[in-house]
């Protein structure tokens, strides 16, 4: 029994693990398709992150694979399916980031309405610019997908006494989680038209591809800002830049991208934007509990037992 970490994955729960369990880590293994398959086919385990590409081609080469633990909560970069018919569990740490993703989507939307990431370059640069900036409290919300992380986030927004209009289309208006956080559900135009602040917390699948579009961009408030902390697919940047250039809407705070890392280009160079390097979910915290269920799925998973966090159909 082994496990392989092909990502920068670790942990403490991973050091009790490895003194049970062989452990190779190599953290930078997913750049190569051929020695990650090479690799992964002797395997009982695999770790990963969102970059490696744990694709049916990939399942396929690896009889010993009995798990495939995601060190996070996306799973388009896994192909369920193929790991559900080969017999192999995938886990995955849903909703052990939820509040790290929420501090970042407020951090976003603070660092846009008070002009804090500009001010800081200012003044490091000399200039002593005081402009006004604007207040959260008492302004609208607009989540975009009100699964963990969206949860989390109107949580968070609990002190700003901020109204909060949110859209899933997989959650029923009476859903006892929206009704304690008082998120009102409403189809998304009515969410993209009355938010002060517009943040996305939705999966990269075929409905979400470039749902912030030109169209729905244009039909945001001029003075709303946009915080993608879901997956850079969601946005169509172009759309984006044309809106922030031409002001149809005011900022944009953006932790992920249609590609990462991205080529540089005129989001980099636009005052009204503040970037991150998708990081919404990595905090000391969310990652200990993360490889804390790793971890522990994956010596359930060796030895045989059912798994409690597995997101597939195979749960042992």
């Amino acid at each position: 029994m082994s496990v392989l970490i092909s990502e920068d994955v670790w942990g403490p729960a991973f050091e009790v693990l490895a003194k049970t369990t062989e452990i190779s880590k190599q953290p930078d293994l997913w750049q190569d398709p051929v020695a990650l398959k090479t690799a992964a086919g002797k395997a009982s385990a695999l770790v990963v992150r969102n970059r490696t590409q744990v694709t049916k081609d990939l399942l396929s080469a690896c009889p010993n694979l009995k798990v495939v633990a995601r060190a996070g909560v996306g799973l388009d970069n896994i192909d369920v399916q193929a790991a559900d018919e080969l017999g192999i569990a995938v886990v995955a740490g849903l909703g052990a980031n939820a509040v790290s993703v929420g501090e970042m989507a407020l951090g976003l939307a603070l660092s846009l309405m008070r002009n804090i990431a500009r001010g800081d370059v200012d003044t490091r640069g000399g200039q002593w610019r005081r402009d006004a900036g604007r207040e959260l409290s008492g302004s609208t919300w607009g989540l975009v997908g009100c699964g963990a992380t969206g949860l989390a986030t109107a949580k968070l927004l609990a002190g700003f006494d901020c109204k909060i209009l949110g859209f899933d289309p997989a959650i029923a208006a009476a859903d006892e989680r929206l009704r304690a956080l008082e998120i009102d559900l409403v189809g998304l135009e009515e969410v993209l038209s009355k938010a002060d602040v517009v943040s996305l917390h939705a999966p990269a699948v075929a409905a979400t591809h470039h749902m912030i579009n030109a169209q729905s961009l244009a039909s945001m408030k001029p003075t709303a800002f946009l915080i993608n902390v879901a997956r850079g697919e969601l946005v169509d940047e172009t759309a984006l830049i044309h809106a922030l250039e031409s002001g149809q809407i005011a900022g944009a705070g953006l932790d992920v991208r249609g590609s990462e890392p991205p080529q540089l280009g005129k989001l980099e160079t636009l005052p009204n934007v503040v970037l991150a390097p998708h990081v919404a979910g990595i905090t000391n915290e969310s990652q200990r509990r993360i490889t804390d269920i790793l971890a522990q799925d994956i010596a359930r998973a060796l030895a045989g037992e059912p798994l409690q966090f597995a997101v597939g159909s195979t749960k042992s």
